[in-house]
């Protein structure tokens, strides 16, 4: 007698949409742990409190876009450029965004915008990576 494989999605993922949503939620925090520890290492360290501030504030920007841009994809209306995506990623809005991809299922299929974003998180990554441990040889921040 074969067996019937239960394809029901687990409760977790029900509630957000999201699958393997804990193993997600993991690469997030880890991506997010370099800007960071560098963000709250350069304000203790009396360089400024912008990036502290920064983060949260453009990664709840870049969720609205995508929130607003998914409703127009919708609804055939006018959509939010991906330049303006981009640049709110570029500006430390990328950790909103990659929760917004993952909660709306958006931009998370087409190959060249995705290419783009893994760059820019990439880029923040190899900046905090050289202010923590290097010295920072690539910016004037010591």
């Amino acid at each position: 007698m074969a067996r019937v494989q239960n394809t029901a999605p687990r409760r977790s993922e029900q509630a957000t949409g999201v699958s393997h949503a804990r193993l997600k939620w993991l690469l997030w925090g880890l991506l997010c742990l370099l800007p960071g520890l560098g963000a709250a290492s350069m304000a203790f360290d009396g360089h400024g409190w912008v990036p502290l501030v920064l983060y949260p504030l453009v990664s709840l920007i870049s969720l609205l876009l995508y929130w607003h841009d998914k409703r127009q994809a919708r609804g055939n209306a006018w959509r939010t450029p991906e330049k303006v995506l981009h640049a709110s990623e570029l500006l430390g809005g990328w950790p909103g965004a990659l929760i917004a991809q993952q909660l709306l299922r958006h931009k998370t299929r087409k190959v060249s915008y995705q290419l783009v974003f893994w760059i820019i998180v990439l880029l923040h990554q190899v900046l905090w990576l050289d202010y923590l441990f290097l010295g920072s040889r690539f910016l004037p921040f010591n």
